[in-house]
C-alpha cells in the first residue's frame, strides 16, 4: 500500500487513539512490526497548541518515518493552519479526524459529527489539502447514524478533494464501540474509489484481518484497541497475511520484557510522576487475562514510584508459569 510517496509495509497500520498512541506505543509498534502508526488527535485551535499535552502529541523526535499526525477540527482555516503547523514540526502525513464518537470531540462539532454536513466536509478537505505538500488521508466511520450511513458519499467526496487515502471504522457515530463493526459498507467504498481504503474495527486477530482483507477488497487493516496491552499484534498479523500460518504466541518472558521496555519509554518521556499514572492502563491491558491478573492491577495502580510499579511487574511475571496466557482479548468497551 501507498500512501503518497509512502510504501506501508507490512499494509498493517496502527489506529489513532487518544490517551494511548503517544509516541512511546507507536515507536514500540513500529518495532513489533506496525507499518506506520498514526498519531493521538491534536487540536486545531491553535490556543491549545502550547499546554503540555500538545507539545507532547506533537513531539516526533527519534519516531520511525514517516511520521502520521491526525489533527481535528471543525474550522476549514483551523485545520489548514494545523496541517501546516504539524508539518513544520515533522508531519510527512497529515490525518484528519472524522471518525472519533465522543461527545467531548462531536460536541465540539468535530470528529464524526461531521459526517452530518457533508458540504463542511467538503470544505475541510478542501483547504487541507491545499495547505500542505504531503499525503492528506481522512478517518471516518460509516454514518452518523445506523439509519443514515453516508460514507459512499464522504469517499467519494474525498477522492475529488485529493485525499490520498481513506480510513473507515464499520461502526456508525451513534454505535460507539458497541455491537459488530461491519464491513459491507467498507467493501462498497472500496468498489467506488480508486484511492487506498483501509479497513478498521474489531480487528483483534491474525486469522480476523486477513478475512477483512478479502471481504472488503481493502488495501489495508487498522488496529485501535486490539493492540492495547497487545503491541505484537502487528507481527503476528504481518507473518499470516504473508506466510498463512500463525507466529507463537509470546511466552510470558517475552511480555515482560517488551512490557519493562514500553515501562521505560513511558517513564523517560513523561517523567516519573506521570509515566507511572500512565502506565497503569496500560499494566492492566498486558495482564488483564493472566492469573492473578486483577490482584496485580490493584497493586500497580497503588504503586507511586517507578521502583515500585517496576518491582510489581517482575513479582507479577515470576509468578506465572508457561503455561499463563499471555496474549488477551481486546478490552470491551461498553
Amino acid at each position: 500500500m501507498k500512501i503518497g510517496e509512502h510504501t506501508i509495509d507490512p499494509p498493517v497500520i496502527l489506529a489513532p487513539m487518544a490517551g494511548v498512541t503517544d509516541k512511546p506505543f507507536r515507536i514500540l509498534c513500529r518495532k513489533l512490526g506496525a507499518g506506520l502508526c498514526v498519531s493521538e488527535m491534536v487540536a486545531s485551535d491553535p490556543r491549545l497548541w502550547h499546554t503540555r499535552k500538545s507539545r507532547q502529541r506533537m513531539d516526533h523526535e527519534g519516531e520511525p518515518a514517516p511520521v502520521a499526525v491526525q489533527i481535528a477540527g471543525s474550522d476549514p482555516a483551523m485545520m489548514a493552519d494545523a496541517a501546516r503547523h504539524n508539518v513544520e514540526r515533522g508531519a510527512r502525513i497529515i490525518d484528519i479526524n472524522m471518525g472519533c464518537p465522543a461527545k467531548k470531540v462531536c460536541n465540539a462539532w468535530a470528529g464524526s459529527a461531521l459526517l452530518r454536513d457533508e458540504a463542511l466536509v467538503g470544505r475541510i478537505l478542501d483547504a487541507v489539502v491545499a495547505a500542505v505538500d504531503m499525503p492528506v488521508t481522512l478517518k471516518i466511520r460509516t454514518g452518523w447514524h445506523r439509519d443514515h450511513r453516508n460514507a459512499l458519499t464522504i469517499a467519494r467526496i474525498a477522492e475529488q478533494a485529493g485525499i490520498a487515502a481513506l480510513s473507515v471504522h464499520g461502526r456508525t457515530r451513534d454505535q460507539l464501540y458497541t455491537g459488530e463493526a461491519e464491513y459491507d459498507t467498507i467493501a462498497a467504498v472500496k468498489a467506488a474509489v480508486a484511492i487506498p481504503v483501509v479497513a478498521n474495527g474489531d480487528i483483534d486477530d491474525p486469522a480476523k484481518a486477513a478475512q477483512v482483507l478479502q471481504h472488503t477488497g481493502a488495501d489495508a487493516v487498522m488496529i485501535g484497541r486490539g493492540a492495547q496491552g497487545r503491541p505484537w499484534i502487528f507481527r503476528e498479523i504481518a507473518h499470516y497475511l504473508a506466510t498463512g500460518t500463525r507466529l507463537p504466541a509470546p511466552v510470558p518472558a517475552e511480555v515482560e520484557r517488551i512490557l519493562l521496555e514500553h515501562l521505560d519509554a513511558l517513564y523517560r518521556f513523561y517523567g516519573e510522576y506521570l509515566g507511572v499514572r500512565i502506565a497503569r492502563k496500560h499494566l492492566g491491558w498486558y495482564c488483564r487475562a493472566h492469573p492473578g491478573g486483577a490482584a496485580f492491577r490493584a497493586r500497580v495502580n497503588r504503586a507511586e514510584s517507578i521502583a515500585a510499579q517496576r518491582s510489581e511487574v517482575r513479582t507479577h511475571f515470576r509468578g506465572l508459569g508457561p503455561e499463563a496466557l499471555s496474549v488477551a482479548a481486546p478490552p470491551k468497551v461498553a
